[in-house]
C-alpha cells in the first residue's frame, strides 16, 4: 500500500461509490456526494482556510471512509467572491451555517437522508463543525476534527452533545494546545489522538493514514450508535 492522498485502496468493502455532483441550497454552492453501497452513515466534510471540496487530504480521507460503507458530502463553504476575502475563512458563524444549510439539504435528500450524520473539520472548519453540531444536537453523531482549531468554535464547546475527537499533528505543539484548552470547555465523550511526529497537514510518511484511521474507528463506533437511536426513534414516530 502506498502513502499519499488516496492512491491506494484502503480497506474495507472495495467497491467503487457513486459520485454525484451536486448543489447546496440556497446559495447553490458546490459539492461531491459519494455513495457506497448499502451506506451506514454519512461524514459531511468542513475544510480550513485556504482549501475547498477538492482538498486532496480530505479526498483521501472521504475515499477510506467510503470504502468503509460511509457515504460523504465535501462541499464549498464560501462563494468565490467570499474566498477572495481572506477574513472569511475564520468566520466562524458564518461556515457554521453554510455547514448547517448541508445538513439540512442532506436530511432532506432521500438516498442519505435516512443515515445519521457525522462531521470531519480540518483547520477552521473544525470549529465550524463544532459550532454546527452544538445548534442541531438531535442531527449530528460524531465529530472529527483533523488539525483543526475547535478553540475557535468558543462558546458553543459546552454545548456540543456528539462524541468529537481531535487528531493533530505530534509536531504541531502550539495547536495540540489550543485543542487541549477546548477540550477542557467540553462535557461530550471526547477524545486526542497525537499522531507522532507529524506537523499541521499531515504530509510525512504514513501520517495522513493515522488519520484516516482514527477517524474511521470513530465514526464507526459513534455513528452505528446514532444509527441504532435513530431506528428506535422511528420505529416509535410510526407507531
Amino acid at each position: 500500500m502506498t502513502s499519499g492522498f488516496g492512491g491506494a485502496t484502503p480497506p474495507g468493502t472495495g467497491t467503487v461509490p457513486a459520485q454525484l455532483e451536486v448543489v447546496i441550497p440556497p446559495l447553490g454552492l458546490p459539492g461531491l456526494l459519494r455513495i457506497p453501497d448499502d451506506p451506514q452513515s454519512i461524514v459531511i466534510f468542513a475544510h480550513g482556510s485556504g482549501s475547498s471540496r477538492l482538498s486532496p487530504r480530505n479526498t483521501a480521507v472521504a475515499r477510506a471512509l467510503n470504502a468503509e460503507g460511509i457515504a460523504t458530502l465535501l462541499f464549498d463553504l464560501l462563494t468565490p467572491d467570499e474566498e477572495a476575502d481572506r477574513a472569511n475563512v475564520f468566520d466562524i458563524p458564518r461556515l457554521a451555517t453554510r455547514l448547517i444549510e448541508a445538513i439540512r439539504w442532506v436530511e432532506h435528500k432521500s438516498s442519505v437522508g435516512h443515515l445519521p450524520i457525522g462531521l470531519f473539520g480540518a483547520s477552521t472548519g473544525a470549529a465550524a463543525a463544532l459550532v454546527a453540531a452544538a445548534k442541531l444536537p438531535e442531527a449530528v453523531g460524531a465529530v472529527v476534527s483533523r488539525g483543526g482549531r475547535p478553540d475557535l468554535a468558543g462558546d458553543a464547546l459546552p454545548h456540543v452533545h456528539a462524541p468529537s475527537l481531535m487528531i493533530v499533528g505530534g509536531a504541531d505543539t502550539e495547536v495540540i494546545e489550543l485543542n487541549e484548552l477546548a477540550l477542557q470547555q467540553m462535557h461530550c465523550p471526547s477524545s486526542l489522538e497525537i499522531v507522532p511526529g507529524a506537523t499541521h497537514l499531515f504530509p510525512e510518511p504514513g501520517a495522513l493514514e493515522m488519520v484516516i484511521g482514527h477517524a474511521t474507528r470513530w465514526f464507526g463506533e459513534h455513528l452505528a450508535i446514532h444509527r441504532h437511536g435513530h431506528r428506535g426513534k422511528s420505529d416509535r414516530d410510526a407507531s
